[in-house]
């Protein structure tokens, strides 16, 4: 894929810093000074101007937690940008350039490129020639649309399951049901896309196909980033818990074999995903 292009800059930096939400903000991209870094820096730390794209009024990026470490950084920082975007700090329509996200993550452009390539090949964004890379805008119908083809591999699949798996099997995934309330406790839209990408995954693993659980997946994390003009984190705890107990429910009726609860259960889950 051609990456983004260096071009001209601005004459000034500035220093990161905290806006009014508490929240770190990416500095403009300052003017080239050399080739960029290739070691680590911790967290928040100064440094020289780095070269890219342009970056004019580029949207604020929270800095990542924890730093990023040597080992792994494009898998560090692919799993950032994955959080930033189910979080909405990575906003639909805006463009963001390597560099910028560099230097917030401390490392230098290559790996971010890397992970932002990944991004485009998952539909997540969209190359912007000399700028960087564009967050897709997605309506309520490609989320309905994700939605569908979730449950036409998901649900028969269950159904499956919930003739032929026993009883003891399916309490053995209690803990990350739970696991799913207590993260939709926390308020926190991250923690909680997390466990409940674990829950499903564990659930269709049940199957014993690597590839199904790989697919959907990749469905499951698309339909959890934000629609364009969605507000980040207007999506409430309580919504997040409601959402999360019908992970217990659908174990309940697993367990019971009730594949008309089955069916009714996981048809509203899918709905409710954005």
């Amino acid at each position: 894929m051609k990456q983004d292009t260096q071009g001209p800059t601005g004459t000034g930096r500035e220093g990161a810093g905290r806006d009014g939400a508490g929240r770190f903000r990416v500095p403009a991209q300052p003017r080239a000074q050399g080739a960029d870094r290739e070691r680590v820096r911790p967290r928040g730390a100064g440094g020289g101007a780095v070269r890219g794209e342009h970056t004019h009024g580029e949207p604020v990026v929270p800095s990542p937690r924890p730093a990023v470490q040597r080992s792994s950084v494009r898998g560090q920082v692919l799993a950032a940008l994955r959080t930033a975007l189910v979080t909405g700090d990575l906003r639909p329509g805006e463009v963001y350039s390597a560099p910028v996200l560099a230097e917030r993550f401390g490392v230098s452009a290559t790996p971010v490129r890397e992970a932002m390539q990944q991004l485009t090949l998952e539909g997540a964004v969209e190359v912007v020639p000399n700028r960087g890379f564009r967050v897709v805008e997605r309506g309520t119908r490609e989320l309905a649309e994700l939605a569908e083809v979730r449950a036409l591999i998901e649900v028969p699949v269950m159904l499956r399951l919930a003739r032929t798996v026993p009883a003891e099997r399916w309490a053995e995934l209690r803990p990350l049901a739970e696991a799913t309330v207590r993260a939709a406790s926390s308020g926190c839209r991250a923690t909680y896309a997390e466990s409940d990408r674990a829950f499903h995954s564990a659930v269709l693993a049940l199957a014993g196909n690597e590839q199904l659980v790989r697919i959907a997946e990749d469905l499951h994390r698309r339909a959890q980033w934000p629609l364009v003009g969605a507000v980040p984190g207007v999506r409430g705890r309580a919504e997040l818990v409601a959402d999360a107990h019908e992970h217990t429910a659908l174990l309940d009726a697993l367990i019971a074999e009730d594949l008309d609860v089955v069916r009714s259960l996981v048809g509203e889950h899918f709905n409710g995903a954005a």
